[in-house]
């Protein structure tokens, strides 16, 4: 029988504002105990975690693991580790690789790989359209059956809402989740970053804001109509937020991410054509940064996913007009949002741990891993006041592709553990 007991860690426990001082002890991989003290038995291993806190390990529903066909950029090994590395120990790959995986033997083959190749569980998302191609939908049975538990065409736009409406009514039967990449292909094509006053004085193409906002509003209405569960993937502006908060207040059954980079940057970071700021959507206004923030904190916005894209350093050093959109985000979420936005106050640690790690579980349909008795323990150990270097030396992943290449962020991962195992 295996036993620990974490010593006076600051541990954000369900229904808390505020973290707590307490004690934890785990046996056989689940928490036997939560107290302020605890008396440790002979043969215990007390792990002292004085001045740091210990929270849910992080749940990331929106990942480019790019294996099978583009291994250079990142392969299912080295992807995990750089999640382990940011202290995630479940993420959802995203079916966008070549081939793509829209068939039951392609989700059944992911997953075979993910088991060998991965210390940490991957849940795997197939197609909706047959090839990402937006016309047929994908063997959605098939896929359920082998155990994937999204449907998605990623960063392809689906332009057929009726493609979309049987989507939305098929997956009902397999309480399956259909997530939308919210576009209007003829007003964003062959833009590269928000249109803009920033554009302008760049001299490139602009996305429009409202490109984003008609996708969400017509992707809504179709499931209001259907009923179906959607997801709603990479929300970056004000009015698409307020579109959501109205539909949901209607009672539509959808949920909604935003990512770390579009909460911490606005197209007024993209200086100097740096492709590590190219991204789709891209980078907004300061008032949308602003609106993310407040959309996250009132839940109509209920978590926040990397949308981890590694790139080569080939394709990225391309010009900006032809480099690719996307950056790296698993070991830069957790310190990169502490050092932004937890630390000074703007999000509490409760609100990071449900937006975070809490909410993306239940949307993949996870074990939670709230600190309550009787939870599995999957959990990650944080130093608020350490420092952590953001170089190709320290990086898991393949792809460097990431605008906090060089920088020191305030807040560092000490441990990762999964059950009985320390990462």
């Amino acid at each position: 029988m295996s036993t620990r007991i974490f010593q006076q860690a600051r541990v954000v426990l369900p229904g808390n504002a505020e973290p707590e001082s307490v004690m934890l002890r785990v046996r056989d991989g689940r928490i036997a105990e939560i107290s302020p003290s605890l008396r440790p038995a002979e043969g215990e291993d007390v792990i002292d975690c004085r001045g740091h806190m210990l929270i849910p390990a992080l749940c990331d529903a929106h990942v480019h693991l790019r294996e099978p066909g583009q291994e250079d950029a990142e392969t299912i090994e080295s992807g995990t580790e750089a999640a382990i590395a940011g202290g995630f120990t479940r993420i959802l790959a995203m079916p966008n690789t070549d081939p793509p995986v829209d068939t039951g033997g392609m989700v059944g083959f992911v997953q075979s790989m993910a088991k060998s190749r991965s210390r940490i569980p991957v849940s795997v998302a197939g197609c909706l359209t047959k090839g990402r191609e937006g016309a047929k939908l994908a063997e959605i049975a098939d896929m359920a059956d082998q155990g994937a538990v999204m449907v998605t065409d990623c960063n392809h736009a689906l332009q057929d809402a009726y493609v979309l409406r049987r989507a939305l009514e098929y997956t009902r039967h397999f309480d399956m989740v259909v997530g939308v990449y919210p576009d209007t292909p003829a007003l964003s094509a062959g833009g590269v970053m928000h249109e803009g006053t920033v554009s302008f004085r760049l001299g490139l193409p602009g996305i429009p804001a409202m490109a984003e906002e008609i996708g969400i509003e017509r992707d809504l209405r179709v499931a209001a109509a259907v009923k179906g569960r959607m997801h709603i993937q990479n929300v970056s502006t004000a009015e698409g937020v307020a579109s959501i908060r109205r539909w949901k207040a209607r009672g539509v059954n959808v949920t909604a991410e935003t990512t770390p980079h579009h909460l911490l940057f606005n197209h007024e970071d993209l200086r100097a054509y740096n492709t590590d700021f190219k991204m789709m959507p891209p980078l907004r206004t300061r008032e949308d940064q602003e609106a993310l923030l407040e959309g996250l904190c009132d839940g109509t916005l209920d978590m926040i996913a990397t949308g981890h894209a590694p790139h080569t350093d080939f394709a990225k050093n391309l010009d900006f007009n032809h480099a690719p959109f996307g950056i790296i985000g698993l070991e830069t979420a957790l310190c990169a949002l502490h050092d932004a936005l937890v630390s000074p106050g703007k999000l509490s640690w409760s609100l990071l741990v449900e937006r975070l790690a809490l909410a993306p579980r239940k949307l993949l349909g996870l074990p939670g891993n709230a600190f309550e008795i009787g939870a599995p323990f999957e959990a990650l150990l944080f130093d608020p006041e350490g420092k952590t270097r953001i170089d190709r030396d320290t990086l898991k992943s393949r792809s460097f592709n990431t605008p906090w290449l060089g920088e020191t962020l305030r807040g560092a991962i000490q441990n990762v553990y999964l059950g009985d195992l320390t990462l």
